[in-house]
């Protein structure tokens, strides 16, 4: 995914003068194109991540469109002051990417696991927040977001995962992409869980039980139509991130359903549990020591079937 964003970047740059990038001394070789291409509008702002944010508010407010670039905890949690007070209540125009998201950098320890990010910022006013599923949502992602007249907050993987996209789908912010047909479970993923999604699917599938899978790549706004469509049709819903149970994707859906007459569908939240991770391993032993592997999703499932 990083990859993807980085290409898409220097793509877009060389449309629209106004893009700079900011980074928080991270990933420069991955940027030596866009330093090449446009040395004056790439800023390495080095460990101070605060400052960094508030330095892009500042862009943004005179004009440019600052992208701001570094590891989900720091980008986020490091400087979620700034994000509130600099970014969001001058509704200034600052794209925040993140890379890492969840438990990509799991080898490297709790400091650098991101299971909390989403529900800090889905809170914040003004904020839109998205959470691509492969490299091809990336780029519509990113593009989208930079035609925004507000800050908007992508949440993106690291590399290596797999294209579950063809090329030229369409990408809207606020709109659910179907992965899946299926007619008696629904699971909606956001994020880098999509290929562990449509695992668990087959797996489900394989006890004759049909499953729709639905990229939920934006979190804020959601597809209230799609929520509206699948709990109405399907006997099991099923929210999958690999974030919290609290407060991401399973608990926008569920904030929502709170508003909502007795669907018809019940509603599992599968996520990260509401604690720290002592041990240290690949992200693969992450999600089997949270229960978000594809393997133990299907259990879920059928369980709660």
């Amino acid at each position: 995914m990083r990859n993807a964003f980085a290409n898409e970047l220097l793509k877009l740059a060389e449309t629209d003068d106004r893009i700079v990038l900011l980074s928080g001394d991270i990933g420069n070789r991955m940027f030596d194109s866009f330093k090449d291409r446009f040395p004056n509008r790439f800023f390495n702002c080095g460990v101070a991540e605060a400052n960094m944010m508030s330095v892009a508010a500042g862009m943004a407010m005179n004009g440019l469109r600052p992208v701001v670039y570094t590891i989900v905890p720091f980008v986020t949690t490091r400087c979620l002051e700034q994000i509130r007070v600099d970014v969001c209540y001058h509704q200034a125009p600052v794209t925040i990417v993140g890379v890492g998201g969840g438990l990509s950098y799991a080898s490297l320890g709790a400091t650098h696991h991101s299971c909390e990010d989403i529900a800090f910022l889905r809170v914040l006013p003004e904020m839109t927040v998205i959470c691509p599923g492969d490299a091809v949502e990336v780029r519509g992602a990113l593009a989208a977001a930079l035609r925004q007249d507000g800050p908007a907050y992508l949440r993106i993987g690291k590399k290596g995962e797999p294209v579950i996209h063809d090329p030229d789908t369409p990408f809207e912010i606020g709109k659910a992409i179907t992965v899946r047909q299926g007619e008696e479970v629904a699971l909606i993923v956001t994020g880098n869980m999509l290929p562990v999604a449509l695992v668990a699917a087959e797996l489900i599938a394989r006890q004759d039980i049909t499953v729709e899978v639905i990229s939920m790549h934006t979190v804020k706004p959601l597809d209230l139509g799609c929520l509206t469509r699948v709990f109405a049709e399907r006997r099991l819903v099923a929210t999958i991130e690999e974030h919290s149970v609290l407060g991401g994707l399973g608990g926008a859906v569920a904030e929502w359903m709170t508003d909502k007459p007795d669907p018809l569908a019940r509603l599992k939240r599968i996520g990260t549990s509401d604690r720290f991770l002592h041990k240290v391993g690949n992200q693969a032993f992450a999600r089997q020591a949270f229960g978000i592997d594809a393997e133990s999703i299907a259990n879920t499932i059928l369980e709660s079937l």
